[in-house]
């Protein structure tokens, strides 16, 4: 039984931690308010594309804390929840 329980709260912690992280929505939210041309001045834009662009390559390689403060700041530029 204690072994049993043992797997059953590994498993548990590891589909936590793979849901906790959301960069995809992020990404496809800033992909979204970019696509509806919104007024920034040309600093903004490229500040935004910089952060999305530089957001999804941490995502890709697993660390997810990294992408998720970076698209952020693209977020808040755009001003996305």
């Amino acid at each position: 039984m204690t072994l049993r329980t043992l797997v059953a709260v590994a498993a548990l912690a590891a589909s936590g931690s793979a849901f906790a992280f959301h960069c995809p929505a992020d990404m496809a939210k800033i992909d979204a308010a970019l696509a509806k041309n919104p007024k920034l001045t040309d600093v903004q834009m490229a500040e935004v594309k910089k952060y999305r662009a530089d957001g999804e390559t941490p995502q890709e390689a697993g660390t997810h804390q990294e992408a998720v403060d970076t698209l952020a700041k693209a977020m808040k530029i755009l001003d996305v929840r």
